[in-house]
């Protein structure tokens, strides 16, 4: 069962999905930088939206299932 997200600054998000090996790609369109991570061989790259005081945890949980990041990594990320 996955812990419950809570509402979070950009910095918090981008912090917790470098723990994870996600790394900086490229800036994208807007405010938005795309972060990329390995898993199993294959990339996987999700937009963070960069600036924001508080991020849903909807859009939170949408970033690490982009970035393939387990229930089980979550909840160890956010413990």
């Amino acid at each position: 069962m996955r812990k419950k997200i809570p509402p979070m600054p950009s910095r918090e998000l981008v912090r917790l999905v470098e723990r994870t090996g996600a790394y900086f790609k490229r800036h994208g369109k807007g405010d938005h930088a795309i972060f990329e991570r390995i898993v199993n061989g294959l990339k996987r790259a999700a937009p963070i939206q960069m600036g924001k005081r508080e991020l849903r945890p909807e859009y939170c949980l949408q970033v690490f299932r982009q970035l393939g990041i387990t229930d089980d990594e979550i909840n160890e990320l956010l413990s």
